[in-house]
């Protein structure tokens, strides 16, 4: 029996959650996706204007909510009122379309029933095809499409939706079919004989009252009743919920379902079915990219149990739908000026268009596409910089192998290169091990048969993916490419066995733990380690990036400790260095940290001053480097910040002590007394930053000594040099202003000796939450703020760096945090400091400059915010630059 209906009228219109689509009329459109998910407000578009539409019908992402939301209330897993007499009126629409009814063996119709959210989540959510056969309906079916066809759906209706709505392992299913084709002696599904599929229904049947105690639900409105139930439930799965945790998909209502009547692939060889992009999703090429499979449906291609064919081969066997696919694939990508993603099915020479969406790109098509839109005409500049992601810059700047040709004689085995790029990890065999690995520090390779939504966690985990079954459309290629990591699928020559934790490539075992190289651009399986070097960049970036700078209005700075580094950031187009860290120079030789400890372990400033004048000369020379590579740009040096304590050794005291007093001419009593003096009960709160400059002014002056000597040494070689001096963790104007005082008064010496003056800046970091709150006091001593929102936000939060990976994943699993607060900034309250401070340090000093050198700084969403404050720049590691300049493009349009 179906659901009784509720009797009230419906949903008024204001709270219509039902939308029909389907010959050429339509009650949606694309920019409805809040409403209707991505899936339904494509479908209502394509129909919309003109495209050969399957009729149906979408349940809306609200009603979706409606129904979480009762579920929480604790009301059961029932739909919202009035929406299942929606859904019938609608039914009812589709069957008026179609001439046929569900459920009617004279005229059967059958639906699919597929999820849709605004976001793309794709595989994440779940869908049933072919609902609606039942004993009687299949007897109809066959008498007017053939008894093979109509047992086929059967059997595959059974099993879709035992596992989707009832809960039945799928693997129960698949054991009946792979013992059939073993009796039989078949390799492929097709090649089953009429009886062969009649046996194989009896027998999915009997899974239903072995596994259930409960006979198969035969009646069709029951079927689609329950069929939108589980997809609203499958919002909530455990794969669906760690997909938007980990691609930060938050503030949706839920899932859209999408009920449309069914079109067959697998109606003999005039029909099949197949997935392609309008563009080259990896190479970004202007060319058909995609896969077809001939007597067969959408499951087969996109679940990789079938290898399908390449897109050309269906020019040869069914030449007219081809023909009137690429015309449909103009057309759609005139309308949304994108490169799409499309699934169609033909249906016994009948063109169907399933499903359209804007295709995920790597990086590297990502550019290209952008570019040779423009070129073509059409998109503008603006709508090229909306269309490339920061995540897919952060792709281009990924490793690639050394030198390609010199393993080819460790390949091993060749799959198809469906996501490009280099990857060097230890194979493992399951996600959940390779998140366990990956949260170890260990660089993993997931070898898998086939993915599955499930494997998500372990996808995003790994480096690279390795599966022996699937084409370039499957699921772990979509997923892979989506996030730039590289994947190699369909590599038939691979034998994985997941209970023994093996994998046989090539006639070699290998074990979890052995070392595997992966080139995603070619197919190519690599024994060992290979090594990596950095990815060289397109001429296309370059355009790309030009445009990016012409409107984007935040500055983009590099944080940089070395003249390498500030060659690098200056390369990847930063306009200055937002951070130098003075204390990376102390520990980049023997010499140097000797000379550091010789001064920790000083006992009187004439003891301190000396083991300065040994350091004076390395930072002198480091500046220098740093000047000339930031030639007329600004260059922002943090004062030594670092409790001293990090200096020492590490190791047990008696081997500390025996280093000191190699290292200094301190007794042993005097190392053990200090090594116990320098020691501290919680270092982020302790002796460091200007602390450390106020109880020695010494180690101030030769810092602000060598900036000087070494910026007009490096003015008199014909460089321009603007430096810009910043002092850590003040939290009172009275530090900061003892600091200014004996930074100006080694300034002075050194320009009256030099006889000559240079401009420089003095500024404060902001990352102790009381200068934030009393910016004003300090913006009347500070010409710059730079917020440290590390630090800021470890002293907001009250959370170590250090230790928060003992809790995050909790407080991540169960929704008290949203993200990882020291990857992505928490915009309540460490960016309400942020905005508090800009605001009063402005107060005072109306052209105060504000900028960021946290880790922030490169992080897309958090850059959004610091342009929407009206900071001047954000600073970032060299080879985040790119993205951090398409963030601020982005958040200046």
């Amino acid at each position: 029996m179906a659901p009784a209906a509720h009797r009230d009228g419906g949903a008024p219109e204001t709270e219509r959650r039902v939308f029909h689509f389907g010959k050429g009329r339509s009650d949606g459109n694309k920019a409805m996706k809040d409403l209707l998910g991505g899936k339904g407000a494509n479908l209502a578009e394509m129909a919309r204007i003109g495209l050969s539409v399957p009729p149906g019908f979408t349940v809306s992402t609200e009603a979706c909510r409606q129904y979480q939301q009762q579920l929480g209330g604790g009301g059961g897993a029932a739909m919202p009122p009035g929406l299942w007499d929606e859904v019938l009126d609608a039914l009812r629409c589709v069957e008026r379309d179609m001439g046929a009814g569900l459920g009617d063996p004279r005229r059967p119709l059958l639906l699919s029933v597929r999820s849709g959210a605004a976001v793309s989540m794709p595989g994440m959510m779940d869908t049933v095809l072919n609902l609606g056969l039942n004993d009687g309906v299949v007897d109809g079916l066959a008498e007017r499409s053939g008894r093979r066809f109509a047992f086929d759906s059967y059997r595959r209706f059974l099993d879709m939706f035992g596992n989707v709505v009832m809960g039945i392992p799928h693997e129960l299913f698949e054991e009946k079919l792979e013992a059939m084709k073993v009796a039989k002696g078949l390799r492929n599904d097709t090649e089953l004989n009429v009886k062969d599929l009649e046996d194989l229904v009896a027998e999915y049947k009997n899974v239903y009252v072995v596994t259930k105690g409960e006979q198969f639900p035969s009646d069709p409105k029951r079927q689609l009743h329950l069929a939108i139930l589980a997809v609203f439930d499958s919002w909530d799965s455990t794969r669906a919920k760690k997909y938007r945790s980990i691609n930060r998909i938050t503030g949706l209502k839920g899932t859209a379902v999408n009920v449309q009547c069914m079109v067959f692939g697998n109606m003999g060889s005039t029909s099949g079915t197949g997935v392609l992009f309008t563009r080259n999703p990896s190479t970004g090429e202007k060319k058909l990219y995609g896969e077809f499979l001939v007597n067969a449906q959408g499951e087969d291609v996109v679940s990789g149990n079938r290898t399908p064919q390449e897109l050309d081969a269906m020019k040869e066997c069914m030449p007219e739908p081809y023909a009137e696919l690429v015309e449909n694939c103009k057309i759609l990508e005139k309308h949304y000026k994108e490169m799409m993603d499309i699934e169609f099915t033909v249906q016994e020479n009948r063109l169907w268009m399933l499903q359209c969406r804007t295709g995920k790109r790597t990086g590297k098509g990502a550019v290209k596409i952008a570019v040779d839109m423009v070129n073509e005409g059409l998109i503008d500049h603006r709508s090229a910089i909306k269309m490339v992601e920061p995540r897919h810059l952060d792709q281009l700047l990924h490793p690639q192998f050394e030198n390609p040709s010199s393993y080819k004689d460790k390949v091993i085995a060749a799959g198809l290169p469906a996501s490009p790029g280099a990857a060097v990890g230890q194979i493992v065999f399951a996600a959940f091990d390779a998140e366990t690995w990956h949260s170890e520090g260990k660089s993993v390779i997931l070898v898998r048969t086939e993915t599955s939504a499930e494997d998500v966690g372990g996808m995003h985990a790994a480096v690279g993916i390795l599966t022996a079954r699937g084409g370039m459309t499957s699921h772990a290629a979509v997923v892979a490419r989506g996030w730039g990591k590289c994947c190699v699928a369909g590599c038939s020559s691979i034998h994985v066995n997941d209970a023994e934790k093996v994998v046989v490539v090539g006639g070699k075992v290998l074990y979890e733990g052995d070392w595997l190289s992966l080139n995603g651009s070619t197919g190519e399986v690599i024994l060992g380690k290979l090594p990596l070097s950095l990815p060289t960049l397109s001429a296309d970036l370059g355009t790309f990036m030009s445009w990016v700078d012409e409107v984007k209005q935040l500055k983009v700075m590099v944080n940089a400790d070395t003249p390498a580094d500030a060659l690098a950031g200056r390369k990847n187009g930063a306009e200055g260095i937002g951070l130098c860290r003075t204390e990376h120079m102390f520990f980049s030789s023997d010499e140097r940290i000797k000379a550091m400890r010789q001064m920790i372990m000083a006992d009187t400033a004439e003891q301190r001053q000396e083991a300065l004048g040994l350091l004076l000369p390395y930072q002198k020379t480091d500046f220098e480097g740093i000047f000339r590579a930031m030639d007329g740009l600004p260059v922002t040096i943090r004062l030594l910040d670092p409790p001293l304590h990090e200096f020492l050794p590490e190791g047990n005291v008696e081997d500390v002590v025996h280093m000191l007093s190699c290292h200094t001419n301190s007794t042993h009593e005097e190392i053990l007394a200090r090594v116990e003096k320098l020691s501290e009960v919680n270092p982020m709160l302790g002796f460091r930053g200007c602390r450390l400059g106020i109880s020695y002014p010494e180690l101030t002056a030769m810092q602000a000594r060598a900036v000087f000597e070494a910026a007009i040494a490096v003015n008199d070689q014909g460089f321009q040099v603007l430096p810009e001096i910043m002092v850590p963790l003040v939290g009172t104007p009275q530090e900061l202003g003892q600091q200014v005082s004996v930074i100006r008064q080694v300034a002075d010496k050194v320009f009256a000796h030099a006889e000559t003056t240079i401009t420089y800046r003095i500024g404060s970091m902001i990352e102790v939450p009381r200068a934030a709150l009393i910016a004003d006091e300090i913006a009347e001593l500070a010409e710059f703020f730079s917020f440290g929102t590390n630090d800021l936000t470890q002293m907001t939060f009250g959370y170590s760096r250090d230790d928060i990976g003992k809790f995050l994943p909790t407080y991540m699993s169960q929704g008290i945090l949203q993200h990882d607060p020291f990857e992505v900034l928490d915009q309540k309250g460490v960016g309400e400091l942020v905005k508090i401070a800009t605001e009063r340090g402005r107060r005072s000093r109306p052209d105060l400059k504000v900028g960021i050198c946290g880790e922030h700084g490169g992080e897309p969403s958090s850059v959004a915010f610091f342009a929407k404050v009206g900071l001047d720049y954000v600073s970032c590691s060299p080879f985040r630059v790119p993205i951090a300049r398409l963030a601020a493009a982005q958040a200046a349009l």
